[in-house]
């Protein structure tokens, strides 16, 4: 009988046989895909593509009617797209129903360019409210101890029983920020967060966002016409022009342009 000899097989060290771990690459927490959007005939936006990293600030810049607010209201489902895919962590929000859609709605604050507090209540009584709207099972004393710690971050403790009547614009701006902080959004959406305020608030509001956004590792999307403010928030900047994203780059990179159009926005 004819014996088949195999060799013996050859013994490798364990640091041979270690391999290489993949890179991770996290999903863009919005992906935004072909966006379309049109009023009475006109169009808007005519095919915007865009996506927010986690943590990434992103600064939208346009002149006024460029779609700049269309843009995040159809991230968050206010309106919808005529044509498009709008992906919010993972999911396309087209495809969601009112159950599904109200959950990603929690995980994303919205800062309008008004605070739009409730002017019957007091600054506390603006806190406790969303608190309790999202969580009906929190106690009282787990709701003040959020409500103080989100007044203490944005620097108004001392404004927890004011009325709305009594708050400057700058304060205002700091509340409704507060307001939305207090639930731990994953993305927020400012529309013009500057608007309205002399210099040394706008320049405040600007390093807040900074702040709430390196504290807590929230992804933004900013549309503002604030120079300043985006020079302070900005990780990048995209710039809409007749209704797609026409540059994009950090502050520095576009501020430098010799593009004609981008130069305009930085004289």
């Amino acid at each position: 009988m004819n014996t088949i000899m195999t060799e013996e097989p050859e013994i490798r060290e364990e640091s041979e046989l270690a391999v290489e771990p993949l890179l991770r690459v996290e999903t863009p927490v919005v992906e935004i895909k072909g966006l379309c959007k049109s009023f009475a005939n006109r169009a808007v936006l005519k095919g915007v593509n865009l996506t927010v990293d986690k943590g990434e600030n992103v600064v939208v810049l346009g002149k006024s009617g460029s779609g700049k607010s269309v843009l995040i209201k159809c991230v968050v489902g206010l309106m919808d797209p005529d044509q498009g895919e709008i992906q919010v962590f993972g999911n396309d929000i087209s495809t969601l129903g009112y159950k599904k859609l109200n959950e990603i709605r929690m995980r994303v604050g919205f800062l309008f360019q008004s605070a739009a507090l409730y002017d019957s209540m007091t600054v506390r009584e603006n806190l406790y409210f969303p608190l309790k709207q999202h969580d009906r099972r929190l106690s009282p004393e787990d709701a003040e101890k959020s409500i103080e710690e989100i007044l203490e971050n944005v620097g108004l403790s001392e404004a927890i029983d004011k009325m709305p009547s009594e708050l400057s614009g700058g304060m205002s701006k700091r509340i409704g920020l507060a307001r939305t902080m207090i639930l731990k959004p994953d993305i927020m959406l400012y529309d013009e967060p500057t608007t309205g305020l002399d210099t040394v608030t706008a320049r405040e509001i600007s390093e807040l966002i900074v702040c709430m956004q390196k504290k807590n590792k929230i992804s933004s999307i900013i549309i503002t016409h604030d120079l300043a403010c985006a020079k302070i928030t900005a990780d990048r900047i995209v710039m809409l022009k007749d209704g797609v994203i026409g540059a994009e780059g950090t502050y520095k990179e576009l501020s430098d342009s010799d593009d004609a159009w981008v130069k305009s926005f930085f004289r």
